[in-house]
């Protein structure tokens, strides 16, 4: 590596120390109540939908420990991996097809100071719902857990799990393409912040913890019981077809950084109360994490 970009590195990781900080402090943005076409009816323990306001509160995630991870909670390792992958696999009562993905994502990624735009996962970028396609400044339906590892296309289950699905720019999806996640390499021009070589790509600093807590939500989801994969990180890079994402230890670092903010909580609400049933258990509990991992 050379020294450019060894610095380079070090300065963005003292700036997502000090966001970190800052966003233990305050989260801001407004949510907006959003009504969109639903492919099933709601959970019947669902919580109410969170329609404004800061993050989650302690005081939400707990009356979730009652009900939800009542059987997760006191455990650590492999028996609490054990416990969630029950939890959310037996509560996922709602799965859609991939051409109902585009329509979720209307929902779950809805921009809450423009009800007619979504934000783009690695831009950051508000654009028309509307505007989604293959050309390349429309925005399509990105694997964060890349699709080809462990190759399970879009078929209903790994390939339509909407905690994993994200609306991306076309081009700078095709940047990431099947890449493993790291630091370091290349900008990208059309989405600063983000950073690529030959074998791994870096979002930028605001999602780095959604990536991270997405592809451990999977890691647990899919534990090769459903006829899908067994998929779990390993801690490095150009993992090519097999059902495994790196690197292990940057995507730690990257949650514990980028703790879960309004936005992704919301859109973890909304999965639950709408769509899948089921919830990212990092976003609720971030610490958790560390417990199994």
């Amino acid at each position: 590596m050379d020294i450019t970009r060894a610095t380079r590195r070090g300065r963005r990781r003292t700036a997502l120390a000090v966001a970190a900080v800052a966003a233990s402090v305050a989260l801001a943005t407004q949510l907006p109540a959003t009504a969109t076409a639903t492919p099933a009816a709601p959970h019947p323990t669902a919580a109410a939908h969170i329609s404004g306001g800061p993050a989650i509160s302690g005081a939400a995630h707990a009356a979730y420990d009652d009900t939800y991870y009542k059987d997760a909670i006191g455990k650590t390792g492999q028996e609490l991996k054990d416990s969630l992958h029950r939890i959310i696999s037996t509560t996922q009562t709602g799965k859609l097809t991939y051409s109902q993905v585009w329509d979720a994502l209307k929902d779950t990624d809805e921009d809450p100071n423009n009800t007619s735009n979504v934000i783009l996962l690695y831009t950051g970028r508000s654009q028309s719902k509307d505007a989604h396609g293959g050309n390349p400044d429309d925005w399509n339906r990105e694997h964060v857990w890349a699709k080809s590892h462990g190759d399970f296309g879009t078929a209903t289950g790994p390939g339509t799990d909407l905690h994993h699905l994200r609306p991306a720019d076309v081009s700078v999806n095709s940047d990431r393409g099947n890449k493993d996640f790291d630091n370091g390499g290349t900008e990208i021009g059309e989405a600063p912040g983000n950073y690529t070589d030959n074998d791994s790509f870096e979002p930028r600093d605001a999602v780095k913890g959604d990536v991270a807590r997405m592809i451990l939500y999977m890691a647990v989801r899919y534990d090769g019981d459903d006829g899908f994969p067994d998929l779990e990180p390993n801690d490095k890079v150009d993992n090519g077809s097999a059902p495994s994402i790196g690197r292990l230890s940057v995507l730690k670092a990257w949650s514990q950084a980028d703790p879960p903010d309004a936005f992704e909580q919301h859109r973890n609400q909304v999965i639950f109360d709408k769509y899948q049933h089921n919830r990212n258990p990092f976003i609720d509990h971030p610490e958790w994490v560390n417990e199994i991992w």
